[in-house]
């Protein structure tokens, strides 16, 4: 690195007599004395001022600086000023495809972590500085599970800066920072009661969709855009090739879910209910935009629209349709006059895929299928998510030994004969 200290207070020139000498320059006494100088990795000059009497002090810098680049620690000293906030508004938009990822990226951002580090230098930022923000975030999020989420982003953002060279660690990843631990949480399924009392409240045209989530596993965006491509009644085969989303206020249709195209078993009864249902309510013609607001426009024939004969708005479906079907099973509480339904995230649409599961696994279905079915990315979720519902190795171990044995004395032969 070619670097050198400039003394802003002096000059040379050539006298009189050829000889140079030192003369005084129109600063002399003003300002800060030295100014260390070097040109950085990428070809650009860089320099840091230093005061009078200090000039032991910028050579000492630029011997660091020297060090740092042979190392490969080096840190340009103009990108290090650059705030959080302004880092992560470009990393959020560039950081994935997935559109709605970004858009909650950016929420969190927004809601739980500029208003308190935004401001503060990325070069700055020390593991105290995170364990604060901690702190206060814990009083803001009461939900370990959701802190837990914005903190991971707010952790993938250092990490994109410290790949860029901006910073030379990522503070969230300090031993002594504590990643806020989820509370376990174990998924109680609906019963077989709750699941058809809540379909029989709902309206008519609307009904098949416990269906299609309860015997088929789909999401809601899933159901609401279920297509009449999609269905396979000969081969008794359901295909999950799009979903129903909003995005920033508007809908479209996109791929699933970590864009998990699948297909699943389409039982009888359920292609039944909807044989029913599309001779009552024929399928719908609707023209969104794919994947973006602003996205080419995709005809769909969807098998359940609203009554303004348009796709089902679903935010209107929750609140005014699936919230009372849940009151009049008793699920949540009835409403009170001039308020609102009790929140109930845990008895959304998405109970029936939790229902969906635990009836496969009583049948004895195996979690690499199940996982499939439900769309998920890694079957170990699935284990996890559901491994309390999966039948007991000592009742699978009875049953065995109880049919054996069964089945000797149904012949009248003593256990001996098992030999």
């Amino acid at each position: 690195m070619a670097g050198h200290v400039q003394d802003r207070w002096y000059k040379t020139e050539l006298g009189s007599d050829g000889k140079p000498r030192r003369v005084k320059t129109d600063r002399f006494g003003t300002g800060t004395r030295y100014r260390a100088r070097y040109v950085g990795p990428d070809g650009t000059e860089k320099s840091k001022s230093f005061p009078d009497r200090q000039k032991r002090l910028a050579e000492q810098w630029l011997n660091e600086t020297a060090a740092d680049m042979a190392r490969g620690h080096y840190i340009d000293p103009r990108a290090a000023r650059i705030t959080f906030r302004q880092f992560a508004e470009k990393w959020v938009a560039t950081h994935t495809t997935e559109v709605n990822s970004k858009e909650a990226a950016e929420r969190r951002l927004r809601l739980h972590v500029y208003p308190y580090i935004g401001t503060r230098p990325l070069a700055s930022f020390q593991p105290g500085h995170i364990r604060t923000w901690l702190g206060e975030l814990e009083s803001k999020v009461p939900a370990a599970s959701h802190r837990r989420i914005v903190f991971g982003t707010v952790s993938a953002a250092f990490g994109a800066a410290l790949d860029d060279g901006l910073i030379a660690k990522n503070p969230c990843k300090a031993r002594s920072i504590q990643i806020p631990k989820p509370t376990p949480t174990r998924v109680t399924p609906w019963t077989t009661r709750q699941v058809f009392g809540v379909r029989a409240a709902l309206p008519e045209r609307l009904r098949a969709t416990v269906d299609v989530a309860g015997g088929c596993g789909l999401r809601q965006g899933e159901v609401f855009g279920l297509s009449e491509d999609e269905l396979d009644f000969e081969g008794g085969w359901l295909s999950v090739n799009h979903q129903l989303k909003r995005i920033r206020g508007k809908f479209v249709f996109a791929l699933p879910k970590g864009a998990k195209v699948r297909d699943v078993p389409l039982p009888d009864t359920v292609a039944d209910a909807l044989q029913e249902h599309r001779q009552k309510y024929p399928s719908v013609a609707v023209t969104l935009p794919w994947r973006t607001p602003d996205g080419p426009l995709v005809t769909k024939s969807l098998i359940f629209s609203g009554s303004t004969r348009d796709h089902v708005r679903v935010s209107h479906f929750n609140d005014h349709m699936w919230k009372p079907a849940l009151a009049a099973v008793g699920i949540i509480p009835e409403l009170v006059e001039g308020k609102r339904y009790a929140s109930s995230p845990e008895h959304g649409m998405h109970a029936l895929r939790h229902f969906y599961a635990s009836v496969l696994l009583d049948a004895g279905e195996n979690i690499r299928a199940l996982s499939q079915y439900l769309g998920h990315a890694d079957p170990g979720f699935t284990l996890r998510t559901y491994t309390h519902l999966m039948p007991s190795s000592e009742g699978r171990t009875r049953k065995a030994i109880e049919s054996l044995y069964q089945g000797l004395r149904d012949h009248d032969h003593g256990p001996e004969t098992a030999q």
